[in-house]
């Protein structure tokens, strides 16, 4: 395993995060636990998870996540050698079952929310903890096209405020964001110095092949400022292991299963996915592996997180850090992003 420490912490993390999601909804406690035991074997010591997963989010399912990690620390008696990060829920009218029904980014909500993971996590702290997605309106999770007339929404202020009593009662160590866009990534930032509050180290972004838009603005600031990406969805929801290829629907995978997921299974998605796949083929390489082995190539990547309902898919996604693409695929794979870039932002 390799390793990175976040600028301006003192937490080392594997460059491979083991992403959370699935648990409680396609995967059982004994087999989130198996994921578990198998990634730290392997060197992982990052784990990511939220208050609203599994996903996709369910009143009946809320917290499971959290809770099997909890257990699963308890068991193993194994906290301090983990750097855990959870995130808090931005504003949202779905989740009315959530902190009752009113949630934003105030500060009851930010204490509210904390709390209920570290019981579920059975921890008194957590290393990294992350707003999910901005309180106001804006660009995240594939909306495109910038709408002015906004609601009111939480100042970063009153939430960066709130996160910073967490930080001083020992309840967090570290701040990010998540789903953020260049101007709220710099208002964090510019909001932190100007009134002596806690820096973000992070920013959990959408990162792949078939949406690369953080290169656009969001890899300059990570860069310049010491913000790492923690690369989410570097599978495109595994399309770009090109399992879906051709109309096929495999049993149990999640786009088979919800309908919900459709950002990256769109008609534009279909010719750059060949054009990868094939690619991967032509060298004797696994796609699935290719596409993350590119994820960990890019040196605004501070940790690739990873998802897998299996554990041969675990096994195979945790061995990307071992692979090293060389000159000539890197090319062939700029040049098919060229040919169509960012099909599916």
């Amino acid at each position: 395993m390799q390793y990175q420490r976040l600028a301006q912490t003192d937490l080392e993390i594997s460059r491979i995060c083991l992403g959370t999601m699935t648990w409680g909804e396609q995967n059982s406690e004994a087999e989130a636990h198996a994921q578990l035991d198998y990634a730290l074997s392997q060197g992982i010591n990052f784990i990511d998870t939220a208050e609203i997963y599994p996903v996709p989010p369910r009143a009946e399912t809320q917290g499971l996540t959290e809770r099997y990690i909890g257990n699963w620390l308890t068991q193993r008696g194994n906290r301090d050698s983990i750097v855990l990060a959870s995130k808090v829920a931005g504003r949202s009218e779905e989740l009315s079952y959530l902190r009752q029904g009113s949630i934003c980014l105030d500060r009851r909500n930010v204490v509210e929310a904390l709390h209920a993971s570290l019981r579920r996590l059975q921890t008194d702290y957590i290393d990294l903890y992350q707003v999910h997605w901005p309180d106001r309106q804006t660009n995240y999770f594939g909306r495109l096209g910038y709408v002015s007339n906004e609601t009111p929404a939480v100042p970063i202020l009153e939430t960066l405020e709130a996160l910073h009593e967490q930080v001083q009662a020992g309840k967090i160590r570290y701040l990010g964001v998540s789903n953020e866009t260049p101007w709220g990534v710099m208002s964090y930032l510019q909001t932190a110095e100007r009134f002596n509050l806690p820096r973000v180290v992070t920013i959990q972004n959408p990162y792949n092949l078939l949406n690369r838009t953080f290169e656009i603005g969001l890899a300059e600031i990570a860069h310049r400022e010491g913000v790492g990406l923690l690369a989410y969805s570097p599978l495109a929801f595994g399309v770009l292991s090109g399992k879906y290829l051709d109309g096929k629907r495999p049993p149990n995978a999640r786009l088979t299963r919800f309908e919900r997921f459709i950002r990256y299974k769109t008609p534009e998605a279909e010719t750059p996915v060949c054009a990868y796949v094939a690619l991967a083929k032509e060298y004797g390489l696994d796609p699935a592996q290719m596409a993350l082995a590119y994820v960990n190539s890019r040196s605004f990547v501070a940790a690739n997180i990873i998802g897998a309902t299996t554990m041969a898919q675990l096994a195979s996604d945790i061995a990307t850090i071992d692979l090293t693409l060389s000159t000539e695929i890197l090319q062939r794979i700029e040049a098919i992003h060229r040919s169509q870039p960012n099909p599916c932002p």
